[in-house]
């Protein structure tokens, strides 16, 4: 019997972006059948607050559940293609407040952290997002707000984990109208390229389980 576990995270509003496509992404992917066959089950699929102390609050129960692989999900707002997340940084941004209005409390996420945490899959995931035809390439900066700060949180675990960043989209809840259709289809192209890499990542646990 399969056992495996997957935590798939999205985020919530943030100022001047009052619906997150990330959120609804995350939910898409989660209710992929292919990835329900796979586990016998839904993944864990948590849409946390944009706000530091969701960190602790939200993520590290998620993270205490012990998934075997972690695939995140945020939104650029100033991309122009997907961007695959191949590290987080030690540091936050003390000018940009979070959704709850409050700053981070310090420079550093953690003092005694090391400078940056790396993931080992990113390549990978890009070569799989690259065979669906996405227009998609490699980051080494995961920005200094709570894309990053989750994002460091997650590699400090050894399971296999992923930052995915995608372009922002206008409108992105709204499928009401028949006009807006076309603004929305990259959520359903987005879902089943980044349903690709959530299996990468589960069959990379499984290697790493019985190495």
């Amino acid at each position: 019997m399969n056992t495996q576990k997957l935590l798939i995270v999205g985020f919530g509003a943030f100022p001047k972006v009052p619906i997150n496509p990330s959120g609804l992404l995350a939910r898409r992917i989660a209710n992929a059948a292919r990835l329900k066959l796979l586990l016998g089950a839904r993944p864990d699929c948590r849409v946390l607050r944009t706000t530091y102390a969701a960190v602790g609050t939200e993520l590290e129960p998620a993270l205490a559940g012990a998934p075997d692989a972690v695939l995140m999900i945020g939104v650029a707002m100033r991309a122009r293609r997907i961007r695959v997340e191949s590290r987080a940084r030690n540091r936050a941004h003390l000018l940009f407040p979070d959704a709850d209005g409050r700053l981070p409390p310090h420079l550093f996420l953690h003092r005694t952290g090391p400078t940056q945490r790396t993931s080992r899959h990113a390549r990978a995931a890009l070569a799989a997002l690259r065979r669906r035809g996405l227009d998609a390439g490699l980051s080494h900066d995961a920005g200094a707000y709570l894309c990053n700060a989750s994002y460091y949180r997650a590699l400090a675990e050894s399971r296999p984990t992923l930052f995915l960043h995608i372009p922002g989209l206008r409108d992105a809840g709204r499928p009401t109208k028949h006009r807006m259709s076309r603004r929305n289809r990259p959520l359903d192209v987005w879902a089943q390229a980044f349903t690709d890499v959530a299996l990468m990542l589960l069959v990379q646990a499984r290697t790493q389980h019985h190495q």
